[in-house]
């Protein structure tokens, strides 16, 4: 990952990280976790229709906006990639993550499998992590433990996982998140 190296007077221009995993595969802890520790790394901000889940902050955890907000970004082309997922909308702002690109900060994008293809298809140059459980039990497991999801909603998540997992190859590395400090390390 670059620091901002600087050509011409101007820092280079940064990197842009996708990383995707199956809802409950920890994707979101682990690059949380892995913006503290690398310098020059950023975290992209999604924006989202759904609700705030209890202590979600807007702005912090996501930019929450309504489903009519959404559908007018949508719209107007704002997002660099978006998604439906289980119900609700998710997508990145091209602006934003071009502006810190442009300013030499490495970016990385936290999305499903679904958006990665919709950044690649736009001739984005990206590096692709894709995050597995250590298993389908485990994955399961931790579906379970969150006690977010009705019986329905998890049976739902497991099969859309089983079909993610399947693009693992479409991205040029792949990480086990077995323990959370060790799939940080690599």
């Amino acid at each position: 990952m670059s620091s901002s190296p600087v050509r011409d007077g101007r820092p280079a221009r940064g990197q842009l990280f996708i990383v995707s995993a199956p809802s409950g595969t920890g994707k979101t802890t682990l690059v949380e976790r892995l913006v503290q520790c690398v310098p020059g790394l950023r975290l992209s901000r999604s924006y989202t229709s759904r609700p705030a889940r209890a202590g979600e902050q807007d702005g912090v955890d996501y930019n929450f906006i309504t489903r009519e907000q959404f559908e007018r970004m949508v719209h107007e082309g704002q997002f660099l990639e978006w998604a439906d997922v289980f119900g609700n909308y998710y997508g990145t702002a091209a602006a934003d993550t071009e502006a810190w690109l442009t300013q030499g900060e490495d970016v990385v994008l936290v999305i499903d499998v679904q958006g990665a293809r919709q950044v690649r298809s736009r001739g984005i140059e990206t590096i692709g992590i894709f995050v597995l459980p250590p298993s389908a039990a485990v994955l399961e497991q931790r579906l379970r433990g969150r006690s977010k999801d009705s019986e329905e909603q998890i049976r739902r998540r497991l099969e859309v996982a089983s079909a993610e997992v399947d693009e693992y190859a479409q991205y040029e590395y792949v990480v086990i998140n077995d323990e959370i400090e060790a799939a940080v390390g690599r």
